[in-house]
């Protein structure tokens, strides 16, 4: 990001551009350029909101998903999934937060009372 981006207010972007999200829908991704411009939303007791703009005809189509990496991002979602106290697939992701199943968290806090 070199010099002064542009900045337009929140729904008024010129056409061309585009946020990460609106380039993913699309079917496109930035594809290394620099952010071209920024949208700004006001709040009232707080900084205003930012969203960085690509430029639409300069992004690049999104790389297609190859057998590795959807194996890879399987087993990343398995470990995400399995808790490291029981050693089970919860079915959903562990929460940070409490580091283990809530099966577990829960028996955990039982036997603390």
């Amino acid at each position: 990001m070199s010099g002064t981006l542009p900045v337009f207010r929140w729904r008024l972007a010129p056409h061309g551009y585009a946020t990460r999200r609106q380039l993913r829908a699309l079917g496109l991704r930035p594809g290394g350029q620099d952010v071209a411009a920024q949208l700004e939303r006001p709040r009232r007791r707080r900084g205003p909101l930012v969203a960085y703009l690509y430029r639409i005809d300069q992004a690049l189509p999104v790389r297609p998903m190859t057998p590795a990496r959807r194996a890879a991002l399987a087993k990343a979602m398995t470990a995400r999934r399995t808790c490291p106290t029981c050693r089970t697939d919860a079915g959903y992701c562990i929460p940070t937060s409490l580091g283990m199943c809530v099966t577990c968290h829960d028996s955990e806090e039982q036997r603390a009372a």
